[in-house]
């Protein structure tokens, strides 16, 4: 689980949080990476899209998307932990009164 959460400014852009985010947006489902894609286009970002994906250079992006796009990272991060921690009681009390 990540220790991330919410938060509305980013830390310190550097490459390093960029590659960061870039690894997070790539694991998350589909429905996830949508909505970072309609982030992006409101912001009339340039993508370039092939057979392969959509692909973006994040380091051109102005700082208020990179701040939404973070957020929304965080958001679904917590959003995933959370899930987690309410299958795992769901399994732990299935198990309890399976006794």
């Amino acid at each position: 689980m990540s220790n991330i959460s919410i938060q509305t400014k980013c830390p310190e852009i550097t490459n390093e949080f960029l590659t960061d985010m870039k690894d997070a947006i790539e694991k998350m489902s589909k429905n996830h990476q949508l909505e970072i894609l309609k982030i992006l286009k409101k912001s009339n970002t340039k993508l370039n899209e092939n057979k392969s994906g959509t692909f973006v250079n994040l380091s051109y992006l102005p700082l208020p998307i990179i701040e939404e796009i973070h957020a929304y990272v965080s958001y679904a991060r917590d959003q995933e932990d959370t899930i987690q921690i309410m299958e795992y009681e769901k399994e732990s009390l299935s198990r309890l009164t399976a006794k």
